[in-house]
C-alpha cells in the first residue's frame, strides 16, 4: 500500500506540477507563450509529419488485421465474462466522449474550410467539393478511431484479461518487465496524463465558445471571455453531478441524450437541407475517400507545395491532436468494453464511429456550403458561429439552433464527465472506482484550465495549447507504438496456448474448452 501511495503521489505531483506551469504561462504571456508553443508545433509537424502519417497508417493496418486474426477471438475479461453495458450505451458512450464537441463544433466549418481552400483543386468548384469531403472523412474516419482503438485494446486486455493496473505504463510490461513499476512507469503515466489534460481543456474552451456564438445569435449576449466563462461555471457544475452520480448513471444517461439529440438534429438537416444532394454524395464520398485511403495516407506531399502547406495545418496538425487525445478516450473506450471479444471491440471501435462522422459531415458540410454559395457572409464568419449562421438560412432556425446547444451542452458535459473519471483513475493507481473527492478535483482543475486560457489570450490562448497538444503527441506516440508491440507480443503468446485457429473442428473446439478452463483457473 505504501508503494502504491507513493505511485500516486508521483504521477499526480509531476503532472500538475507541468500543466500549472503551462497555465500559468499562458496567463502572465499569452502572447509569448502563443508564440513559442506555436513555432515548437509547427516544427514538430514540419519535422515528423511523414512520421505521423506512417504510424497512423500502421495503426490502422494493425486494427485490420485483428479483425481477421484468431486473436480476435480473445476477450477482454475472463472468457465467460459478459459485458457490463448493453451494446447501443455501449456505442454511444464510446462515440461520444471521441468526439462530441468536434463533430457540432467542425461539421460544417470544416467542409466550407476545405472548399474554400481545398488541398489541390481550385477554390469554390466542383472539384473543391468533392476534396472537400474526402479531406474531412479522413480526417474523421478511421485513421483516428484505429489509434483510440488500440490504446483501448491494449489497456483492456491488461486490465481486464491480465489483472493489471489500468495505467498505461502496465501495458507494456510484456517488453519492459518490472520497471513499469518504477520510474519509467511514472514517465509513461504522466505523459499520458499531461495529454488528457492538455485534451480535454482545448474541447472545453472550444464548447464554451460555441454556446456562447449560439446565445449570442439566440439572445444578442455578448459574446466574450467573461460570458464564456460563466457558462464553463454552469456546465461545470453539470458534469460534477453527473460525474458525482457514477459512471453506469450519469455518463450512460447522458451518452444516449446525445445520440437521441444528435440524431434529431441529423434528420432535421437532412431534410432541411439539399436532401438529394446529401443522400447521392454520402455513397459517393465514401467511395471517394476509400479509393483514395492508402495513397492520402501515406502522401505528406513533399512534390506539391500547396497541398504541403494544407497538410500541415489540418491532416499533421490533427493526426498530433488525435494522438494526443487516445490516451483520454482510449482508457475510457477500455472502461466500459468489458467482457467484448478483441474482434468484436475492434470492428465497433473503427467502423461504427467513423460511419456516423461520413452520414453527418455529409449532410451538415452540403448544407453549409450550399447555404454559404447563397448567403456568402457564412463564409466570412468564425467556425464557432457558423454552424448557427446556417441555421438562419433554414426553415425552423430558432428550433434548430436550441437543439445544437443542447446537444454542444450536453457532449461538454459528457467528455469532462469523462475525462474526471480517467484523470481520477490515472491519478488513483488504476482504480476503477475513483472517489467522488478526486474526481471533483480534475473537474474543477479542468475547467479552471480552461477558463485561464480563455482569460489569457481568447482564441490565441487555445492555439497555444492546441500546439501544446501537438508537441505532446509526439512523445506519446512512441507510447503508443510500445503499447501495440507488448499488446501483439502477449495476446499472440495466449492465443498460441490456447490453440486458436481460423477454422477449428469439433475436436480441437473441445480441447479449446478445457484449455480455457485451466487458463481461466490460472488468472
Amino acid at each position: 500500500m505504501k508503494q502504491k501511495n507513493k505511485n500516486f503521489s508521483s504521477v499526480f505531483t509531476y503532472a500538475a506540477i507541468v500543466v500549472g506551469a503551462l497555465v500559468l504561462l499562458g496567463a502572465i504571456f499569452p502572447n509569448q507563450f502563443g508564440d513559442i508553443s506555436g513555432a515548437i508545433g509547427d516544427w514538430v509537424s514540419e519535422v515528423f509529419g511523414w512520421y505521423y502519417m506512417v504510424i497512423f497508417t500502421l495503426i490502422l493496418f494493425f486494427c485490420i488485421f485483428l479483425c481477421f486474426s484468431p486473436i480476435g477471438k480473445l476477450k477482454l475479461g475472463k472468457p465467460t465474462e459478459k459485458p457490463e453495458f448493453n451494446t447501443i450505451s455501449w456505442l454511444t458512450m464510446l462515440f461520444s466522449a471521441g468526439m462530441g464537441i468536434g463533430l457540432v463544433f467542425y461539421g460544417s466549418s470544416e467542409p466550407i474550410a476545405h472548399y474554400l481552400a481545398p488541398p489541390t483543386a481550385d477554390p469554390e468548384t466542383t472539384a473543391a467539393l468533392a476534396e472537400s469531403m474526402r479531406s474531412t472523412f479522413l480526417h474523421y474516419g478511421f485513421h483516428p478511431w484505429a489509434v483510440y482503438g488500440i490504446v483501448a485494446l491494449a489497456l483492456a486486455y491488461a486490465q481486464f484479461r491480465k489483472g493489471e493496473l489500468g495505467l498505461i505504463s502496465k501495458t507494456l510490461r510484456p517488453i519492459l518487465g518490472d520497471r513499469v513499476d518504477g520510474p519509467i512507469g511514472n514517465v509513461v503515466d504522466v505523459l499520458a496524463v499531461f495529454a488528457t489534460i492538455i485534451g480535454v481543456a482545448v474541447s472545453l474552451g472550444v464548447g464554451a465558445m460555441q454556446i456562447n456564438g449560439g446565445l449570442n445569435y439566440l439572445f444578442n449576449v455578448p459574446n466574450n471571455t467573461l460570458v464564456q466563462g460563466i457558462i464553463i461555471a454552469i456546465v461545470t457544475v453539470l458534469f460534477l453531478i453527473s460525474a458525482w452520480s457514477g459512471l453506469s448513471k450519469g455518463i450512460q444517461y447522458l451518452s444516449n441524450l446525445n445520440m437521441i439529440l444528435a440524431g434529431l438534429l441529423f434528420i432535421a438537416i437532412l431534410i432541411l437541407g439539399p436532401t438529394l444532394l446529401i443522400l447521392n454524395m454520402i455513397p459517393s464520398a465514401t467511395g471517394d475517400y476509400l479509393s483514395h485511403l492508402l495513397f492520402n495516407s501515406l502522401d505528406p506531399s513533399p512534390l506539391n507545395e500547396q497541398k504541403h502547406e494544407w497538410m500541415q495545418d489540418w491532416t499533421i496538425y490533427y493526426w498530433g491532436w488525435w494522438m494526443s487525445w487516445s490516451p483520454f478516450v482510449g482508457i475510457f473506450i477500455a472502461r466500459v468494453s468489458r467482457g467484448r471479444s478483441i474482434r468484436e471491440f475492434v470492428m465497433a471501435v473503427l467502423f461504427v464511429p467513423s460511419i456516423v462522422s461520413f452520414l453527418w459531415f455529409s449532410a451538415f458540410g452540403l448544407t453549409g456550403i450550399e447555404a454559404g454559395q447563397t448567403a456568402a457572409q457564412i463564409f466570412e464568419m468564425p467556425p464557432e458561429t457558423q454552424l448557427f449562421g446556417i441555421f438562419n438560412e433554414l426553415p425552423l432556425s430558432i428550433v434548430l439552433a436550441i437543439i445544437a446547444l443542447v446537444l454542444i451542452s450536453s457532449f461538454f458535459v459528457t467528455s469532462a464527465d469523462s475525462a474526471t473519471f480517467v484523470l481520477g483513475m490515472q491519478t488513483a493507481f488504476g482504480t476503477l472506482h475513483p472517489k467522488n473527492f478526486v474526481k471533483v478535483v480534475w473537474g474543477l482543475s479542468l475547467s479552471a484550465i480552461a477558463f485561464v486560457l480563455l482569460l489569457s489570450g481568447g482564441e490565441t490562448g487555445l492555439d497555444a495549447l492546441q500546439a501544446a497538444a501537438i508537441i505532446s503527441a509526439l512523445p506519446f506516440s512512441v507510447i503508443v507504438l510500445l503499447m501495440t508491440i507488448a499488446f501483439y507480443k502477449d495476446a499472440n503468446k495466449e492465443r498460441k496456448y490456447l490453440g486458436y485457429t481460423l477454422t477449428p473442428n469439433k475436436k480441437r473446439m473441445e480441447e479449446y474448452k478445457k484449455k480455457v478452463g485451466d487458463f481461466e483457473e490460472n488468472q
